[in-house]
């Protein structure tokens, strides 16, 4: 099967999920290609025969620029129909997902989105998807080529083998109503500390805390750890704290070594995007708490007394 993973990147950094994601089609057995848009490019084409790619085809233009999709989906069309690749493959972020289901629309393609796994069974792709809220997984295949994928946040982890790859660059032709739309502004959020999707430490929060400002014992644990804070839906949508740090099914996936989950019941919609943690430590004063069910490490007290505790405790512990 011919193979060909889009790394998304941003700035001239290829995002970790994409990484990921060529490390995982890289051993399913193939000859794996990846394709690399807009500015800054070039540079990071470079890299990425370290994870397995044995071609990667570059295509920078002024209609590349912003990360819009539509633009993208011209370029990857052109790639796709040109060298005939069987398989594509996206790692889930907001841009990618239009992308994909652009490109499924354009070239009549099955798209299965929301993956946590792929492999090779008889020679075909089967992919691995959730369904009735996580409960269960089922397999799931295309019915023609080219199949496209649409995998989970967090679902692989980039494994750097080392190797080089041949850069291609290819230029590819926009129609000039795919560059109507424009980006006019672009916002960063600044936060300290590690991204949660890249974190190996994280303390989370949930409405357990009580109150937006009491998310100060939960920062103060995380600076003390090295890790990064995240937090529950509920505490998202009620705003007590930015929603690029939700986990769950409809926020983000993260696989830390250790998350520490504070006030917390662990409802299947948070567990799905922690679950596969290393380590799951749970403080909640109700002892009938869903998380304590599946958390490996279990506190039944007070947050408000336990965590600035453990914060002190891990203070002493650097001091010492």
């Amino acid at each position: 099967m011919s193979t060909v993973v889009y790394v998304e990147q941003h700035e001239g950094e290829a995002q970790r999920d994409s990484l990921g994601l060529l490390s995982q089609a890289a051993g399913l057995g193939s000859d794996v290609c990846a394709v690399v848009l807009g500015e800054q490019a070039a540079a990071v084409a470079a890299g990425l025969g370290a994870y397995g790619a044995t071609r990667v085809y570059v295509a920078d233009s002024p209609a590349l620029a912003s990360p819009l999709p539509q633009a993208r989906v011209d370029a990857l069309e052109a790639l796709i129909s040109e060298h005939g690749f069987e398989n594509v493959l996206f790692a889930s972020s907001v841009l990618t997902a239009d992308v994909a289901a652009g490109l499924a629309s354009r070239l009549r393609a099955g798209l299965n989105w929301g993956l946590v796994d792929l492999r090779v069974d008889g020679g075909q792709l089967v992919g691995t998807q959730p369904a009735l809220g996580d409960s269960v997984f089922v397999d799931v295949g295309w019915t023609s080529t080219p199949r496209l994928a649409l995998v989970r946040t967090g679902a692989f982890e980039p494994k750097n083998v080392g190797g080089d790859a041949e850069v291609i660059p290819f230029v590819p032709e926009i129609a000039e109503w795919s560059t109507r739309a424009t980006l006019l502004d672009r916002e960063k959020t600044v936060s300290e500390g590690p991204a949660i999707e890249e974190a190996e430490i994280i303390v989370a929060g949930g409405r357990g805390l009580g109150a937006p400002e009491h998310f100060s014992v939960v920062e103060v644990l995380a600076a003390e750890l090295g890790g990064a804070v995240a937090a529950t839906r509920a505490v998202v949508d009620a705003g007590w704290y930015p929603y690029s740090t939700q986990v769950g099914q409809t926020g983000k996936t993260v696989t830390p070594k250790l998350y520490i989950a504070c006030g917390i019941s662990g409802a299947i919609q948070h567990k799905v995007g922690m679950q596969n943690a290393s380590v799951i430590v749970a403080i909640n004063k109700d002892k009938n708490a869903p998380i304590f069910d599946y958390c490996d490490f279990g506190v039944i007290g007070d947050l408000h007394e336990v965590v600035p505790k453990l914060a002190e405790l891990v203070r002493q512990q650097k001091s010492g």
